[in-house]
């Protein structure tokens, strides 16, 4: 599938491909993308499948999804890319880097382990909410905030979703999410990594302090398929642990892409 990317930088340069969550898209990944993509990276962000505005489909797993960036990176012509993912991009990023270890130089991965997360109904009740919303009747953007208040208790994951709203044309509005796609097919996201493969090159799990997603009983997993990673917390971040500690997470995820001496420090 050929997915919708944004790019940074200057080509030529070291490439870093930026991989986004369940329910995100490029855009959250801008700021970080720019700013990093001046330390000599050449930045591409993608809209993975049934997201912003890349194609939808049916088909919804990490075997299409790893695909799918196979493909753009034979697209792009990019020699060993640096992969960095949040979430279910980590989950990509991660398989990736183990089927196809000679395409990748570095891996970093935000807030995500190979393990099974199992029946997460939180994420059943976004996608619940998104579907409440009424086009037909909902004609501005504080309307279906209004919607998704009752069902979403939590400001800051309303905000992460409204960022999926768009105006069709000049009278409709609509998700640019494929939700019927992704909700039949919501259980593969929280599927296992489950393989003896080892990526034996430089490795780092930035995890939230506050999460769930990454637990010290994880840590022997990722050590298996990872003998080499590094694993630093950030201390009273959740999950969106890059949109919560942006500056922390930003020199440590500069400082081990870049090779700069002492970046496990600069937490």
């Amino acid at each position: 599938m050929k997915l919708f990317f944004r790019r940074y930088g200057d080509a030529g340069a070291q490439p870093l491909i930026i991989l986004h969550g369940l329910y995100g898209l490029s855009d959250n990944w801008v700021t970080f993308g720019r700013r990093i993509a001046d330390e000599g990276f050449d930045v591409v962000i993608p809209d993975q499948r049934n997201h912003g505005n890349s194609p939808h489909s049916d088909t919804f797993n990490y075997i299409a999804l790893t695909a799918d960036l196979d493909e753009l990176i034979d697209d792009l012509s990019f020699d060993q890319p640096a992969l960095l993912g949040h979430s279910m991009g980590g989950k990509v990023a991660m398989r990736y880097a183990m089927e196809r270890p000679e395409r990748v130089k570095k891996l970093l991965v935000a807030d995500i382990s190979p393990r099974s997360y199992g029946s997460r109904p939180q994420h059943v009740a976004i996608i619940e909410a998104m579907q409440s919303v009424d086009f037909e009747t909902v004609k501005s953007r504080s309307e279906v905030e209004s919607v998704l208040d009752r069902r979403i208790n939590d400001l800051r994951i309303r905000q992460f979703i409204m960022k999926n709203l768009h105006w069709r044309d000049k009278d409709q509005l609509e998700w640019k999410m494929n939700l019927r796609g992704i909700r039949d097919n919501l259980h593969q996201m929280f599927d296992t990594v489950e393989t003896d493969l080892e990526f034996l090159k430089p490795t780092l799990f930035i995890r939230g302090g506050n999460s769930d997603y990454i637990l010290p009983s994880d840590y022997p997993l990722i050590r298996k398929n990872f003998p080499f990673a590094e694993i630093i917390t950030i201390e009273g971040a959740s999950h969106w642990v890059h949109a919560e500690a942006p500056e922390q997470f930003y020199l440590l995820a500069s400082g081990f892409l870049t090779g700069r001496p002492g970046w496990y420090l600069e937490e």
